[in-house]
């Protein structure tokens, strides 16, 4: 069985994702109840808050609402296959030789399904990538214990100025879904508004 019930109470088939199906509040709920680092933090902080940041970011180097869109929307896969943690994802990635990993084509099929239903470009710009870095160079300085452990992907990124504010699942996807929807009105795609 590959089909997952939505907050909406719709069907989705992981294996055939539907664009028709997607919708701001079903993204908006499921990433404000998913907790980054697979709950390993001093507190709930979830992917819908870390998206939120990533768009903060690329917002404070200057890019409009159209990168603003696509940094907001880059984890929203993660709202229908959840959010794998990245050494698993990359041992994955490992046992499939250098290939995709099945995993990794399923949250791709589903991102191409995000993409045509809040018309975006699949691939997503650098900067978006490198607001990601940041951010989660942040979030280690404010969410993890201190470690001596270096993470490779993190050198030479300086984590953002800002301090983390504590905010409730319910926060979160306010705060995500009300983004969200300005977004989509501002570069003008309505039409995916649930």
């Amino acid at each position: 069985m590959t089909r997952i019930i939505l907050q909406s109470a719709r069907e989705f088939d992981l294996l055939k994702p539907r664009a028709d199906l997607i919708t701001t509040l079903d993204i908006a709920h499921a990433l404000s109840l998913i907790c980054r680092f697979n709950g390993h933090c001093n507190r709930h902080y979830s992917v819908a808050q870390h998206s939120l940041l990533v768009a903060d970011i690329v917002e404070s180097q200057g890019h409009g609402p159209e990168i603003q869109l696509q940094a907001l929307l880059h984890d929203a896969a993660e709202a229908y296959v959840g959010d794998l943690v990245r050494p698993l994802k990359y041992h994955l990635r490992r046992q499939a030789c250098g290939q995709q990993s099945d995993f990794d084509r399923v949250e791709e099929r589903v991102w191409e399904a995000i993409c045509d239903q809040f018309e975006l470009e699949p691939e997503l710009p650098f900067v978006v990538h490198d607001a990601d870095m940041i951010a989660l160079a942040t979030e280690r300085r404010e969410l993890l214990p201190d470690h001596p452990s270096v993470w490779d992907c993190l050198h030479g990124i300086t984590p953002h100025r800002i301090e983390l504010e504590n905010w409730t699942p319910g926060q979160a996807r306010q705060a995500f879904h009300d983004r969200l929807l300005d977004l989509l009105a501002t570069t003008h795609r309505a039409r995916a508004a649930a």
